[in-house]
C-alpha cells in the first residue's frame, strides 16, 4: 500500500466505456479514485487513439484509449464505468458492440457504475426493470420507462450497481463503487 492510496482493489480490472464527449471530470476522476484503491483501469472506446472530454460549455482534454471495443471481453474485467456527458453516452448505446458489452457486465454481477447520462447505455440493455438508480434528471423519464425506479439522491446502490447524477456527486459515487467492486461478485440478473 503507498501513502497515496490502497491496495482494497488490487488485481481488479476496470472497463471504462467511453467515446468523445464524456463529461470530463466524471472519467478522470472516478478513473483516479479507482486506480489510487489499486485497481487497474482501461480506457474502452469506439476508435483507437484518443478521445476528446466535454468540459463545461467547451470540448476539454483528450484521453488515451487503452482498447477499442472490438479488443475487449466483459469476462476480462471485474467492473464498468460509464462517465455521463450529453454526447458520449448518446452515442454509446447505439452501438451494438457497446450494448453487448454492458449487457454481459450486467448479467454477471459485476459491480457497474454509471453517473449523469450514463445510464442511458444501461436502458438499452433491458436490465433494468425493477432497479434502483439516479442520473442526471432530464434521463428520469427514460429510466422509469425501462421499468427502473428513479430517486433524486446523491448515490443509488442495488446489488451491485452503482448510480449518480452529476460531477458534484463523484467523491460519493466513486467511494460507493470502490466498496461494491471490492465486495465482489453480486446477483447475476437476468
Amino acid at each position: 500500500m503507498s501513502i497515496f492510496g490502497s491496495d482494497k482493489l488490487k488485481g481488479k480490472r476496470i472497463a471504462i466505456v467511453a467515446t468523445d464527449g464524456f463529461e470530463q471530470s466524471e472519467l478522470e476522476k472516478p478513473k483516479k479514485a479507482l486506480e489510487d484503491a489499486g485497481a487497474e483501469t482501461h480506457v474502452i472506446s469506439l476508435k483507437s487513439g484518443s478521445i476528446k472530454g466535454w468540459d463545461g460549455n467547451d470540448w476539454g482534454d483528450k484521453v488515451k484509449v487503452d482498447k477499442t471495443i472490438d479488443e475487449v471481453q466483459a469476462g476480462s474485467y471485474d467492473a464498468l464505468l460509464l462517465p455521463g456527458g450529453v454526447i458520449s453516452p448518446d452515442k454509446l448505446r447505439m452501438e451494438p458492440r457497446v450494448v453487448s458489452f454492458v449487457t454481459e457486465m450486467m448479467r454477471s454481477g459485476k459491480a457497474v457504475g454509471a453517473i449523469c447520462h450514463g445510464p442511458w447505455t444501461l436502458i438499452e440493455t433491458g436490465l433494468l426493470r425493477g432497479r434502483n438508480v439516479t442520473s442526471w434528471p432530464s434521463l428520469r423519464s427514460d429510466l422509469q420507462n425501462a421499468g427502473a425506479q428513479w430517486t433524486d439522491e446523491t448515490v443509488v446502490t442495488d446489488k451491485g450497481l452503482v448510480t449518480s447524477r452529476n460531477p458534484g456527486d463523484i467523491p460519493a459515487f466513486s467511494q460507493k463503487l470502490i466498496e461494491e467492486i471490492a465486495e465482489g461478485q453480486h446477483q447475476p440478473r437476468s
